[in-house]
C-alpha cells in the first residue's frame, strides 16, 4: 500500500494553474533516482550514511535516466549549485550541470568549495533550463537557502515517520498481537507521539487505527499560523514530538507542515512562464536517493524542474547525536541472549544510516577492550548485539560499557552502561519477617542479590508442583507475591535461575498456617462493643466476656495492625477498673484467652437545642420546610449537656457527615463556647467546614482527652440552588445557577404534575408548572424527603 506523507495544500497550489486546491497533496509520487556517494578525506560513503557535508569534501552525483536517442524519453540537466548566505549570491563557478542522457558526461564530481553553505541538486529540462536555473538562485538566494533548509529536514522527518509505519505494517503481518507491547517503543525510538487510545482495541484493529489518517500524521510546533488551516477537521492520530533544539539534522523535529507550506510561496516568488519548481523528498539507501514528489512533472510549459536537497555543509566542530540512555536507573544484564542497550533522544539513528560501524566497548578487569558490533532496533528500543548474547567470561561483577561508531565520518560516543554479569549463591529475602509466611492468602516478599538484572526466572516449588512467579526489580532488589492462599502448610523453595547461570539458586521457607496474633482488648464502661487489635483478626468467629457474646464486624488495617470491632448481644453491666478474661474463638475452632481493663466511659452528651441563621439570599430565597435539614450557607447552632462528665476549655465537638468522609473539628475559642461544666454550645458553618460537596445526614460526637464519645445524629445537610428568579407568560420558567440539585418542581405541596430537572442539568433555566398562588414548591436531590419553597414575585 502507498502510503502518504504529509498534506500540502499551498505546495500543490503553485503546481496547478489555480491559486489553491480543495485538497492536500502528499508526497506519493515517484520520481527518478540518483546516485551520490561522498569521500571525506580518504574515506568514501554512500549517501545515506552522509548527514552533513565539510569543506573540500568530494561528491559524486549521476541520475538514473536513461541515456541514448532522444527519442528514449525526456532529456533533464543535472545541475548542482553551492549557496552561501540568504543574502549572497553563489558565484557562477559554484554551478554545474551534467547531460544525463550521454554516457560519458552523465555525472558530476563535485568538491565543496570553501565558504559554501548548502549544495541543492536540480534536474531541469534540457532547453534553455541551466541558464534560468543559475538566474532564479543568483537572483534570490535566501529563497533557495530556505527551501534547501526545509527540504532537507523534511526528508529526516520523512525518514522517522516511515520507520514507525514500517514497523508496525510489518507487525500487522507477521505479529498483530505484538502491536501493543511493540508500538510504545517503536514511538519512543522514533520520538513519534502515539495514540494510545488504539492500544485499546482488538488486536487484528491496532494497526489500521495507528496508522489512518495518513495525511495528517505529522503536526508543525506552532510557530506556523499555518498549522490551523492544515489540520482542521482532520482527526491526528501520530505526530512528531516537538523540540526547540536547532540541531535539527540530528533528527529532532522542525516545523516541517508550516515550513514547507511556506516554502510553497517561496518557490512561487521565482516561477515564469517556462519554468516552474517543484520540490522532492529524498529517501536514502546505501547510495541511492529515491525522490518522491506531490505532483507529476510537467513536460510542457512550464516545465517543471524537480529541487533536491543536499545535507547541509557543516562549519566548525561536526555535531554528533545527543544521545541518551533510557530508563536511566535500570541496569543491564551482559548476560541476556536478547540483550538491549536502551537508547533514546536521537531518533534519525533509528531512522537512518548516518550512525554506522557502532559497537559496544566493553572493559575488561584487566583493562583491556573488547568491541561487540551492535545495530539500533527502534523495535526493541536500543541497540542489540549483532551476535547472540555477550561472551562473559572474564568479566567483572560490574562492567563499564560505552557505545562507539562514526556519525557520517565522525567518531562519536554514546552513552555508558553498566553491565552486570551473573553469579550464582547471593540470594536472600529480606525486609520480610518468616512468620508472617502464612497459608490462605498472598504473601509479599522482597529478595536481594548481586545481579538482580539477570534474573530470568523465579519459580515456587512446593507439594502442589513448580509455580513461576512474576516479579518486579527495583535496584538490587526484586520483588515478588507468594501465591499461599491454597497452599498447604509446609516446607517451600523459591528457585531464582540467572541468565548464563546453570544453576538456579535455591532460598528454602516455610508456609506457617498461622491463626493470628491478639495483642489486646478495648471496652469502655457502658458500652456495647469492644476491639481487638492483632493480626489476622479475619479468622475470628466470636467473643465472649462473662456469659456475654460479641459479634465480630469488618475487619480495618491501621498502623501495621488489624482492628476487629465486635458488638454485644446484650450491653453488658462492666464497671470501669474491673479486670477481665475474653474468650475468642477462632473460625477453625480454637480459643484464645485475652485479659484486659474495662476503661473507663467514653465521653457522652446529649442535645438540648439547636437553632439555624440563614444570611439574605441575593435572589428568591429557598426556604426548606421543618427543622430536619439546613440549607449549605447556613449557620448552625446547637447546646449540649454532659452526661456523666464535665466540661473542659480541653474539649472539642467532632462533627461529620455520615460515611464519616468528611469531617470538621470545633474547639474552645473556635466554636465551642463552654457555659458551664454541664452545658456548652456549638457554633458552625457546615457547608465551609466540611467542604462545598459535603451533604446528607450530619452526626457529632463529644471528645475529652484524646476519647471520642458515641456519635449522635445531628441534621441533615441539603444544597440548595440560586434561584435568580421566576418568571411567568404563558409557561413559567425558573432561573438560577446550580439547577442540577433540584429533583423537581411542582405547584402544589401535593407534587402533583411536577417537573422533573435531569440529573446532571447544566443549563441557567427550565420550564416550571405556573403556581397556583405565589409558591413553587421543591424537592432537592439531596434530600427529596424535605420540601423547600421559593416565593414567586408578583
Amino acid at each position: 500500500m502507498m502510503l502518504r506523507l504529509l498534506p500540502l495544500c499551498a505546495l500543490a497550489a503553485t503546481l496547478l494553474p489555480t491559486p489553491a486546491c480543495a485538497d492536500p497533496a502528499p508526497f506519493d509520487l515517484t520520481g527518478p533516482s540518483l546516485r551520490i556517494s561522498v569521500t571525506h578525506a580518504t574515506t568514501t560513503l554512500p549517501i545515506a550514511q552522509v548527514p552533513r557535508l565539510a569543506t573540500g569534501d568530494r561528491v559524486s552525483i549521476a541520475a538514473d535516466l536513461p541515456t541514448g536517442k532522444k527519442d528514449d524519453g525526456a532529456r533533464y540537466l543535472l545541475v548542482a549549485a553551492f549557496l552561501r548566505g540568504a543574502t549572497e549570491p553563489p558565484s557562477k563557478s559554484w554551478f554545474f550541470k551534467a547531460e544525463t542522457w550521454k554516457a560519458k558526461k552523465n555525472a558530476l564530481a563535485l568538491t565543496v568549495p570553501d565558504g559554501a553553505r548548502q549544495l541543492v541538486v536540480f534536474l531541469v529540462p534540457e532547453s534553455g533550463g541551466f541558464d534560468a536555473v543559475v538566474s532564479a538562485v543568483r537572483k534570490q538566494p535566501g529563497a533557495f537557502v530556505r527551501a534547501v533548509q526545509d527540504l532537507d529536514q523534511a526528508s529526516l522527518d520523512r525518514a522517522r515517520l516511515d520507520a514507525f509505519l514500517d514497523g508496525i505494517h510489518a507487525l500487522e503481518r507477521t505479529r498483530p498481537e505484538r502491536i501493543e507491547a511493540v508500538s510504545p517503543l517503536l514511538s519512543r525510538s522514533l520520538a513519534i507521539k502515539l495514540k494510545a487510545e488504539c492500544l485499546d482495541l482488538a488486536a487484528d484493529l491496532q494497526a489500521s487505527c495507528l496508522t489512518q489518517s495518513r495525511d495528517s500524521l505529522v503536526l508543525a510546533d506552532g510557530q506556523s499560523s499555518t498549522l490551523a488551516d492544515t489540520l482542521v477537521g482532520a482527526p491526528t492520530d501520530l505526530a512528531l514530538q516537538l523540540s526547540a533544539t536547532p540541531e535539527g539534522g540530528l533528527g529532532y523535529y522542525s516545523p516541517y507542515i508550516g515550513v514547507v507550506r511556506d516554502l510553497a510561496k517561496i518557490f512561487g516568488a521565482f516561477q515564469s512562464t517556462q519554468f516552474r519548481y517543484i520540490p522532492a523528498l529524498a529517501r536514502a539507501r546505501d547510495d541511492r536517493l529515491a525522490l518522491l514528489l506531490n505532483a507529476a512533472p510537467s513536460f510542457a510549459s512550464p516545465k517543471s524542474v524537480m529541487v533536491v536537497a543536499m545535507p547541509l555543509i557543516e562549519t566548525g566542530t561536526p555535531q554528533t547525536p545527543t544521545m541518551r540512555r533510557a530508563e536511566a536507573d535500570r541496569l543491564v544484564c551482559a548476560a541476556r541472549p536478547d540483550l538491549v542497550l536502551p537508547v533514546e533522544g536521537a531518533p534519525l539513528i533509528y531512522a537512518t544510516k548516518f550512525a554506522h560501524d557502532m559497537s559496544l566497548r566493553v572493559t575488561t578487569p584487566q583493562g583491556g577492550v573488547v568491541e561487540l558490533p551492535v545495530e539500533a532496533d527502534a523495535e526493541r528500543g536500543g541497540y542489540v548485539l549483532d551476535q547472540v548474547g555477550m561472551r562473559t567470561a572474564g568479566l567483572g561483577s560490574v562492567t563499564d560499557a560505552t557505545l562507539h561508531g562514526r556519525w557520517g565520518f565522525t567518531p562519536f560516543d554514546g552513552p555508558r552502561f553498566r553491565l552486570q554479569v551473573p553469579r550464582g549463591g547471593g540470594w536472600t529475602m529480606v525486609d520480610t519477617d518468616p512468620e508472617s509466611l502464612v497459608v490462605g492468602r498472598d504473601n509479599a516478599v522482597t529478595l536481594a542479590g548481586p545481579t538482580p538484572s539477570c534474573v530470568e526466572a523465579v519459580t515456587l516449588v512446593g507439594d502442589a508442583g513448580q509455580v513461576p512467579l512474576a516479579w518486579t526489580t527495583t535496584g538490587d532488589r526484586i520483588g515478588l507475591t507468594l501465591p499461599l492462599a491454597k497452599t498447604a502448610p509446609g516446607k517451600l523453595s523459591l528457585l531464582i535461575k540467572q541468565y548464563g547461570v546453570e544453576a538456579p539458586d535455591r532460598i528454602a521457607l516455610t508456609a506457617l498456617a498461622e491463626a493470628g496474633r491478639i495483642d489486646g482488648l478495648t471496652l469502655y464502661a457502658g458500652d456495647g462493643a469492644g476491639t481487638l487489635a492483632g493480626t489476622r483478626l479475619d479468622l475470628v468467629e466470636s467473643m465472649s466476656v462473662d456469659g456475654v457474646a460479641f459479634k465480630p464486624g469488618e475487619v480495618v488495617r491501621a498502623d501495621k495492625a488489624d482492628r476487629l470491632p465486635l458488638v454485644a448481644d446484650t450491653a453488658p453491666a462492666f464497671v470501669a477498673g474491673q479486670t477481665k478474661t475474653a474468650l475468642v474463638t477462632l473460625t477453625d475452632g480454637r480459643k484464645r484467652s485475652v485479659k484486659f481493663t474495662v476503661a473507663a466511659a467514653r465521653p457522652k452528651a446529649t442535645l438540648i437545642a439547636k437553632s439555624v441563621a440563614v444570611p439574605p439570599s441575593p435572589g428568591l430565597a429557598v426556604v426548606l420546610a421543618g427543622d430536619t435539614a439546613i440549607t449549605q450557607d447556613a449557620r448552625l447552632t446547637f447546646s449540649m449537656r454532659a452526661e456523666g462528665t464535665r466540661f473542659s476549655a480541653g474539649d472539642s465537638v467532632e462533627i461529620a457527615t455520615a460515611d464519616g468522609k468528611m469531617a470538621t473539628s470545633v474547639a474552645s475559642g473556635r466554636g465551642l463556647t463552654v457555659q458551664d461544666d454541664r452545658i456548652a454550645v456549638v457554633t458552625v458553618e457546615p457547608g465551609k467546614a466540611l467542604g462545598v460537596s459535603a451533604h446528607g445526614p450530619l452526626k457529632w460526637r463529644l471528645v475529652q482527652g484524646g476519647v471520642a464519645g458515641d456519635w449522635v445524629p445531628l441534621t441533615t445537610l441539603v444544597r440548595v440552588p440560586d434561584v435568580t428568579g421566576v418568571t411567568c407568560a404563558e409557561a413559567c420558567t425558573l432561573a438560577g445557577t446550580d439547577l442540577f440539585l433540584i429533583e423537581s418542581v411542582a405547584a402544589n405541596a401535593g407534587f402533583a404534575a411536577a417537573a422533573r430537572v435531569p440529573e446532571g442539568f447544566t443549563g441557567a433555566s427550565f420550564a416550571v408548572p405556573k403556581p397556583v398562588g405565589r409558591m413553587l414548591y421543591l424537592r432537592l436531590r439531596d434530600d427529596p424527603g424535605v420540601t423547600a419553597t421559593v416565593a414567586v414575585k408578583s
